[in-house]
């Protein structure tokens, strides 16, 4: 098997967290390059809701720094000794930005986390985790959070 490209999509949650560890452990056995993407939720593609121009694209701005700061800062352990390590923000909804990832870097496996939402919230909700293995272009690893830590 030849992994050169692993991609790990996060939101920063405790199945994102657990995910890396797997994510980092599979860079660094592999020696292959380990793409970090968070996604901006676009609530107004999303919703198609008018919200003022200006002040939406503040909110953005803001919310990439920080996120930005938050893979700088939550990940300096995990990926020291990875060969290579990317790390993007981008705004959309975040399956559809982790599918058009993987396909325009020739990602060989995605490992993400899944909190395995049940009820209300996933059907609010959806789960990003289902539809990345759906329609992935290539295989997916979830990490579950397990069921003893959810709240």
């Amino acid at each position: 098997m030849k992994i050169e490209r692993i991609l790990f999509p996060t939101d920063f949650s405790e199945g994102s967290e657990l995910a890396l560890h797997f994510a980092a452990d599979l860079a660094k056995q592999y020696k292959a390059k380990l793409y970090m993407l968070h996604v901006l939720y676009d609530v107004m593609r999303a919703h198609e809701s008018h919200i003022p121009h200006v002040s939406a694209d503040e909110l953005y701005n803001d919310l990439n720094k920080w996120a930005l700061d938050e893979m700088e800062n939550c990940c300096i352990e995990e990926t020291r000794g990875i060969p290579a390590v990317e790390k993007k923000v981008v705004k959309g909804i975040p399956y559809e930005e982790v599918i058009k990832t993987a396909s325009e870097e020739k990602i060989d496996l995605i490992v993400m986390g899944t909190y395995g939402r049940t009820g209300l919230d996933r059907l609010l909700f959806g789960s990003t985790a289902e539809r990345v293995v759906r329609k992935a272009p290539c295989p997916v690893l979830t990490v579950r959070v397990p069921q003893h830590r959810i709240k």
